[in-house]
């Protein structure tokens, strides 16, 4: 086996060596669904461009999200005898420029670079480890994301890729499971369930067949950290997966991914297929005699499929619903009532670098209950969102404050959000919380896949609870009445509540419902439902309050409960209200105070927007008050 992979490997390092000798420049574009989706494919073709215009050489290439959602398009060179610079926001135009500069006139454009990732670099450009950005981060599942070409899997390899597969193959099956207990190494999927618990189980059971399930399934609004591991390193995620078929005797592995992601499933395929041809997937990988075969199941975009036995019934062809309890294990009886190892795709991307550098490695980093490094999707009201990796017992300020680079517009920090839509939110006075499965929980929210929302002073918590409730209730399958009627009820209440409609002892019947719920619901799904709804309550009440007792939206979200009137004292005509509306709602002579006809208005806003900030004749009010002079 060894002398297999050796030959394997020296052949990925003597492609490898031969292009950093070869003197010709390497160019890599962020090309992930973030990237394209803000024009790195026009960006590839202008540095294509360029490159033809000057007969000039440069190896292009396409790699994943480095987590700088907020600066794509990425564009990296790697000069030789210069250290590789890293320049963000890149157009068309601005590639073309650049290639001119740097790679024809030995200009590395300061002015245009994010930092360099050598311990020296050119003046005027920093090291990028050394940005705020970068600082406190910590990157394990993410290592490669971004640095490596997804479509190469000689690359993947010189990077100590199926290193893990083969010391993993010259180990007995216990040995594998006893390293992933060791490693304390809770599953990335949401719950935080421990991995060696639940590979020790599905080792034991006893079966014909088994298999191993990667649940790509990342449903969360907002949630894309699956989705950049399989679009930026998927061949950890195959060896993962083969890792784990060998450490518990199963010969066919699935991944489940959502068919929205075509650019993962993309890159899986030719990874598997790579992975093939070098005998390190498929049939007596690297002479062992083990056989293992991975297939994409393409899911639907259900939310509840996330959970273990809707995920199962949805591939074996039945509608996604959780089954009820009790009920066996997944372990015990899954995929067509066969033991089944399933994980998430952190999970199994993870689990090559703990067989190649130790159960004690892994352990060593993050906290003693949740060990390792964390995976968010930092989104929001946030001046640098995109995809950040922290170690475990970081603080949530310090991800806010600091890599995130705290609110848009210098506005006041409301809330934060972790969990995706079953999470909590959590107010100003939580944010030296450690982020980690067990004090998240504690303090009403959760850490789920990986989702981290922030909300400025200007986010209503009431309508932030009713739009996450909106979204399990429509996610929800239907089949217990706790969930499907219980959360209905709750939305309902909300809507009331946001509309002006909202009566005393709403809020207690809101709590009421959401415990209910909890206790009398099926799955994960309902299980969690409720709590956007019980952490705003316990940590906002008092917009919750007024909202029904004053019919006022402190946050001026809430349609129903604001008013727009115009201050005929300050208005001076200029008519940039009147020529916006879209409903005529304004009426007034130029150069003459105008009035809204409040009959006609929809609250859009846009009248608030328009009127110059010079003037401010525009104004917004709520409570009750306000609404009655004017209705």
């Amino acid at each position: 086996m060894r002398q297999k992979f050796d030959t394997i490997e020296k052949e990925a390092r003597k492609a490898w060596e031969e292009l950093q000798e070869s003197g010709v420049p390497q160019v890599l574009v962020g090309a992930a669904t973030c990237g394209n989706a803000t024009g790195g494919q026009d960006v590839i073709k202008a540095v294509y461009k360029k490159l033809k215009e000057k007969n000039g050489k440069a190896v292009v290439k396409q790699v994943g999200c480095i987590g700088l959602c907020y600066a794509e398009v990425l564009v990296d060179i790697i000069k030789p005898g210069m250290p590789r610079i890293c320049y963000s926001e890149m157009t068309p135009e601005k590639a073309e420029e650049l290639i001119e500069s740097y790679l024809f006139n030995d200009d590395p454009r300061p002015d245009m670079a994010l930092g360099h990732f050598g311990e020296e670099g050119p003046e005027g450009i920093p090291k990028i480890s050394e940005l705020p950005v970068f600082k406190s981060q910590q990157r394990v599942i993410l290592k490669n994301c971004g640095h490596v070409d997804p479509e190469s899997i000689e690359e993947y390899i010189v990077n100590d890729g199926y290193k893990g597969l083969l010391k993993c193959l010259e180990q007995k099956p216990e040995d594998i499971v006893d390293e992933v207990t060791s490693s304390r190494l809770r599953g990335r999927g949401g719950a935080g369930f421990p991995a060696g618990r639940k590979w020790s189980s599905c080792l034991k059971a006893q079966a014909d067949e088994k298999y191993v399930i990667c649940n790509a399934d990342e449903g969360d609004p907002g949630a894309f950290m699956d989705r950049s591991v399989l679009e930026g390193d998927p061949h950890s995620v195959i060896e993962g997966m083969t890792i784990a078929g060998y450490a518990i005797g199963a010969s066919k592995g699935y991944l489940y991914v959502r068919a929205e992601y075509p650019l993962a499933i993309a890159r899986l395929r030719k990874a598997i297929a790579q992975a093939k041809e070098k005998n390190l997937l498929g049939e007596d990988i690297l002479g062992s005699g083990f056989n293992f075969d991975l297939e994409i199941f393409q899911g639907a975009g259900a939310f509840v499929c996330g959970e273990s036995t809707a995920l199962v019934m949805s591939i074996e062809g039945n509608r996604g619903m959780p089954k009820p309890l009790p009920r066996p294990r997944t372990t015990e009886a899954g995929l067509w009532g066969r033991p089944t190892l399933l994980n998430n795709v952190k999970t199994f991307s993870v689990v090559p670098q703990i067989l190649n550098k130790g159960a004690d490695w892994f352990a060593s980093i993050g906290t003693e209950g949740s060990p390792g490094t964390a995976v968010f999707a930092l989104t929001g009201k946030i001046n640098r969102s995109g995809l950040i990796e922290v170690p475990m017992g970081i603080e949530l300020e310090k991800i806010i404050r600091e890599i995130g680079g705290d609110i848009l517009d210098d506005k006041e920090f409301k809330a934060v959000q972790t969990g995706g839509p079953s999470g909590g939110c959590l107010p100003l006075d939580k944010l030296d919380l450690p982020v980690d499965f067990d004090s998240l929980l504690e303090a009403g929210s959760m850490m789920g896949s990986g989702g981290m929302v922030v909300m400025d002073k200007d986010t209503c918590m009431v309508d932030v609870a009713r739009y996450f409730l909106d979204f399990t209730f429509e996610e929800s399958c239907g089949q217990c009445a706790p969930c499907r009627l219980g959360t209905a009820q709750m939305l309902s209440i909300l809507d009331d509540i946001c509309e002006g409609r909202g009566r005393e002892g709403d809020i207690e019947l809101l709590l009421e419902l959401g415990d209910s719920i909890i206790k009398g619901t099926i799955c994960g799904l309902g299980n969690t439902a409720p709590n956007p709804v019980l952490s705003t309550i316990e940590y906002f009440r008092d917009e919750y309050e007024a909202h029904i007792r004053d019919k006022s939206c402190p946050a001026l979200v809430c349609k129903s409960l604001i008013v727009y009137t115009i201050n005929e004292e300050k208005c001076n005509g200029c008519g940039r209200c009147r020529k916006s509306c879209p409903v005529e709602a304004i009426i007034g002579e130029k150069k003459e105070p105008h009035k809204i006809d409040q009959s006609k208005c929809t609250k859009c806003g846009i009248c608030y927007q328009e009127c110059p900030d010079r003037f401010g004749a525009v104004e917004r009010k709520t409570g009750q008050e306000n609404l009655s002079v004017v209705n």
